[in-house]
């Protein structure tokens, strides 16, 4: 196993002083990559993440290319719920639908116990795999309960989440049940990618934004304090984050975690009054700025450069993942910038 005591990314998430800024891009694996798309073939991403060598190299691509300083596993947030039987898939162009979703207590019956080393051997051989040939960390993820969970009950991507938040107000009981069933998943899952050797996890919740500060502390919060609270033990850097979670910054902070991931909506200043002292943030280029090209790209990571005002514990990465569109060389740029500027940016 390669020593990692000196990798910028950890050092980054204990709040110390790392050789350079660290960056990593969510989504990283692929995406927009020519060779990913060489070798990902069609069909579901469900199909290439039970494949381990193919997933193994997916992983790989980006940090040959980029140059990242973390390595994020090529995986899926419903894996879990997918393995133990659910029915639930990830169509093509669509994202996560289940033909029977979750609407009664008898569902529950379908979200049994996991076993990685039955149900998710792939997954483990992966993170092995990974950590055999990287020399930088590998980062073990998890969807939080409320996002998987709002997958499972409205049976595909939603706009409004209408069918999971009227189940969290009618039947709180029943949602309660789900979600901490769904964090037992979560744990399960984690425990094996981090004792697989994954040296970071971060734990998504990718659609809290569409709850109110309320609604996320009663309902949410301690569901995902409960998957943070279950890896503790184990001693590696926990990651939060979510999309539009401006107004949640503060009770997300509070889960249990060492940095907090911020989307492109809130700079990096305000987002740490927000989340208070002592707790990373890791972000929060808008993938629209890569977009438009690398002028564009790479003003806007100078300006996120200098919003974190040479703070300690800043990890450098996009507001959300990376665009199938993103030009990978525009990207490279990005990371260079940060390689090289991160530390003297202007306060």
């Amino acid at each position: 196993m390669t020593d990692l005591s000196a990798s910028p990314f950890l050092a980054a998430c204990r709040g110390e002083e790392p050789s350079r800024v660290p960056v990593w891009f969510m989504r990283q694996a692929g995406r927009s990559l020519p060779e990913y798309r060489e070798i990902r073939g069609s069909g579901s991403i469900l199909d290439a993440i039970a494949d381990a060598d193919l997933s193994t190299e997916i992983t790989l691509q980006p940090v040959r290319r980029y140059d990242v300083d973390a390595a994020i596993l090529f995986s899926d947030i419903v894996v879990p719920a997918w393995a133990v039987g659910f029915g639930i898939d990830v169509v093509p162009g669509v994202g996560p639908t289940a033909e029977k979703p979750f609407r009664s207590r008898d569902d529950l019956s379908r979200l049994r116990p996991m076993d990685p080393e039955a149900d998710t051997p792939f997954v483990t051989q992966t993170v092995r795999n990974l950590v055999a040939e990287l020399d930088v960390p590998v980062i073990g993820f998890a969807g939080a309960p409320f996002t998987v969970a709002s997958y499972l009950i409205e049976g595909k991507p939603s706009k409004n989440y209408a069918m999971t938040k009227a189940m969290m107000h009618a039947e709180p009981q029943l949602f309660f049940d789900l979600l901490d069933t769904l964090a037992d998943l979560a744990i399960t899952s984690l425990r094996s990618q981090i004792e697989a050797g994954a040296s970071a996890m971060q734990l998504f919740d990718s659609w809290a934004g569409a709850l109110s500060p309320a609604e996320y502390r009663t309902h949410v919060l301690p569901h995902s304090a409960k998957v943070m609270a279950g890896v503790a033990d184990l001693g590696v850097p926990r990651i939060h984050f979510g999309v539009g979670t401006g107004e949640l910054l503060e009770p997300m902070s509070t889960v249990g975690v060492e940095v907090m991931g911020v989307d492109w909506r809130v700079p990096l200043d305000e987002a740490r009054r927000r989340i208070g002292p002592g707790i990373g943030v890791q972000g929060n280029l808008d993938p629209a700025r890569v977009f438009a090209g690398r002028e564009v790209a790479l003003a806007g990571t100078r300006d996120v450069l200098a919003a974190n005002g040479g703070e300690l514990g800043h990890i450098f990465n996009l507001g959300h993942g990376v665009w199938p569109e993103l030009d990978p060389d525009v990207l490279k740029a990005v990371v260079d910038v940060v390689h090289t500027e991160g530390l003297t940016s202007p306060a």
